[in-house]
């Protein structure tokens, strides 16, 4: 007895050090990666760690799946499940003038009829939108955007960035006239007990340029950008890698049903006691001329901004404006976003390189001096194809004026011919395939969208190693067979290995192909069994994994309605192609290329032995009926029932064709919440008919 109380009571003691310590690591991570004020050493933050999980390890009981201990990741995430968003996550309208600014100025306050406002500042940041919610201070779900309806949920992913608080303060820091204060002025506003914030997930320019010194010195393709990386990232399927990427967030928006008070600003200043990383850089005004001060001072001083960026957020900042001034079917009319104009670099161009893609497609890249280009050195940009090159008469030599499109993909907008050598040579696009030799050809007719093609093409799709990969890759990727387990480098070291030669040797990977030495059980069993879960994909996204010269998802949904099996399809001729509607001689002659090949034929076949899906489900087929036919319908809003494209689905299963805009041979507009203006006045003006979610399911029985 007296041994199990002595037991007891270091049991007690060590509760105690383990919700001590659990609460110390929390303040001690917002100090040093929200705050950046570190009161300890490294070092002496990893032995408190260390102790921490030492103790948890003894006491699995007191799991806490918001302690410190969890932000180090783990390789058990399961794929994402989708996750409707309470409030939709709309994108803003984009500006690129100060005219454009002023105007929206104006319009804001002729919808608020003349009552004062004030605009709060921001930065827009350029990585992935999260929205992240709280429930009793704590971090319980993480969310991306997805199609603005639902998104991923990559909560998990989430906990490994140190930034983002997975419990919140209670005691609020700062000056004492904090104005987001409560009791007059005395206590900090306590945070709600749920609400929802909303951010960006960013990579540092740091981690960024040292990540890709990583993957170079292993032989690894390197990230385009922070924001692509940090995408990539957060839908990692093990945690340990995003928490190794040491990713960063800024919070911008505060939702719920009870949070602090009508000002925006007012309501971040409170966030940030909660914890939460707030940009500095965040400013009140109250006038245009200030929004033009703020804007003119950002365009310069971001460049020292630690983190990508390319524009300026400006939102009304009272709520109960907001709320007033509501909504188009896109965007919120009380926010617009500013974006800055690309920066240029003039640099020499050294040389052309030529780089393959899945389709064969030979795209060509202009290897530079090296240039700092918005906050990033850039030594390559892309030349998109033979009549660019030719569009600027580029000699080797040339000094080249380079941009960032968007911020991001580096293009060359400009040569200056002031400064061309006298011996420069112009640039002569390739005649064979740099990676296997083949002599290229060039289609000079319209691609998949009806456009005029400027593309060379290596046509041998079966021995080039890059097409080869790269239709695997494609095989893999989300819209088509959904693989998630596998990414392009571990492609890339199953083909080196000799492990796979084209899609149909996924299906025979087995764990102990792929297990090395012994250490990756779970991992490799994780892999065969996402391969096997994609025997059930459906139908149409088999079509378009096969990744068809021209054919895109739309393309392989049409062709995969209307010949409803992979038989019927394979037999197909150009004219029976042609007369499916959306499908143009390019893609018809494309298709039965495709399976005319003799190699394409004995994939396909061992596809069908492995059990993929080569036809319609009986259940697709059921639901399948005319009662749409002949009707052009155009969706606008916010739908409560079905999502988007869950309605375009419905639309085209029965007979009905999806447009973008209104004419006079729009059918009708399936209207949701908050329908854009625009639309609803053209339809109104061209006696186009409005039907509301409800009455559309009830009157064609859906």
């Amino acid at each position: 007895m007296k041994t199990q109380s002595i037991r007891l009571y270091l049991n007690m003691n060590e509760q105690e050090r383990i919700l001590e310590l659990r609460r110390e690591l929390h303040e001690h991570n917002h100090r040093y990666y929200v705050l950046n004020q570190p009161t300890i050493s490294d070092q002496d933050f990893d032995f408190l760690m260390h102790e921490l999980q030492d103790l948890e390890a003894r006491h699995p009981e007191l799991y806490d799946p918001n302690s410190p201990t969890q932000r180090v990741g783990s390789d058990l995430q399961a794929e994402f499940r989708q996750v409707e968003h309470k409030y939709p996550m709309l994108s803003l309208s984009n500006t690129y003038n100060e005219q454009d600014v002023a105007e929206w100025y104006d319009s804001v306050s002729r919808g608020l009829e003349g009552e004062p406002f004030e605009v709060c500042c921001e930065m827009k940041y350029d990585g992935l939108s999260i929205s992240l919610t709280y429930e009793h201070g704590q971090l319980v779900r993480a969310v991306t955007r997805g199609d603005g309806v639902r998104g991923d949920d990559v909560t998990q992913n989430v906990k490994t960035i140190r930034s983002i608080p997975l419990v919140l303060k209670r005691n609020g820091q700062g000056p004492e006239a904090d104005p987001t204060r409560a009791n007059g002025g005395t206590e900090p506003t306590p945070f709600p007990d749920s609400f929802e914030i909303r951010g960006e997930i960013l990579l540092p320019w740091r981690e960024f340029d040292r990540i890709n010194r990583e993957r170079e010195e292993a032989g690894e393709p390197l990230f385009a950008n922070p924001r692509n990386a940090a995408s990539g990232t957060l839908k990692s399927l093990d945690s340990r890698v995003v928490a190794s990427r040491r990713l960063d967030a800024y919070l911008y928006y505060l939702l719920g049903d009870n949070i602090p008070g009508d000002g925006h600003y007012e309501n971040l200043e409170a966030a940030r006691r909660w914890g939460f990383k707030i940009s500095e850089g965040m400013k009140k005004v109250s006038s245009l001329q200030q929004i033009y001060d703020f804007i003119n001072h950002w365009d310069t001083e971001r460049k020292n901004l630690p983190v990508a960026t390319d524009g300026i957020v400006l939102k009304v900042n009272s709520l109960r404006q907001q709320r007033h001034l509501g909504f188009t079917a896109k965007s919120p009319r009380w926010a617009i976003a500013y974006k800055f104009k690309a920066e240029r670099a003039c640099t020499r161009l050294l040389g052309v390189t030529y780089q393959v893609g899945r389709t064969g497609a030979v795209t060509p890249v202009a290897n530079m001096e090296p240039v700092q280009l918005a906050g990033t050195t850039v030594r390559r940009a892309t030349l998109n194809n033979e009549d660019f090159i030719r569009s600027f008469d580029l000699h080797i030599g040339d000094f080249v004026y380079v941009e960032k499109g968007g911020e991001i993909i580096p293009k060359i907008v400009g040569v200056d011919l002031d400064q061309r050598p006298i011996i420069a040579q112009p640039v002569q696009f390739i005649t064979h395939c740099p990676e296997c030799g083949a002599r290229l050809v060039r289609y000079d007719s319209a691609d998949s969208k009806g456009t005029a093609t400027a593309a060379w093409y290596c046509p041998n799709d079966a021995g080039c190693p890059p097409q080869i990969k790269g239709r695997i890759e494609h095989f893999i990727s989300r819209k088509a067979m959904n693989i998630d387990s596998l990414g392009p480098e571990t492609i890339s070291e199953y083909y080196r290995r000799g492990l796979i030669h084209n899609v149909a040797d996924l299906y025979r990977i087995q764990v102990q192909d792929i297990n090395g030495d012994g250490s990756r059980e779970r991992s490799a069993r994780n892999i065969v069994n996402a391969i096997d879960r994609s025997r059930q994909v459906p139908f149409e996204r088999v079509v378009f994994a096969l990744g068809i010269r021209f054919v895109g998802e739309t393309s392989a949904r049409l062709l995969a309605r209307h010949f409803k099996s992979m038989d019927a399809l394979a037999t197909a001729t150009v004219d029976q192609l042609q007369a499916v509607e959306g499908i143009g001689a390019v893609i018809a002659q494309s298709v039965v290329d495709y399976f005319q090949s003799p190699q394409n034929q004995a994939i396909l076949q061992r596809l069908r032995d492995e059990g993929l899906q080569m036809q319609l489900s009986s259940e697709q087929m059921e639901a399948q009926s005319d009662r749409l036919s002949g009707l052009s319908i155009v969706i606008s809003g916010v739908f409560a029932r079905h999502s988007r494209d869950e309605y375009k689905l419905l639309i085209e299963q029965h007979g009905g064709k999806n447009v973008g805009s209104i004419s006079g041979k729009t059918s009708f507009i399936l209207a949701g919440d908050n329908m854009g203006p625009s639309k609803l006045q053209k339809a109104q003006k061209l006696g186009i008919p409005i039907l509301s979610e409800d009455e559309f399911l009830e009157k064609y029985g859906l």
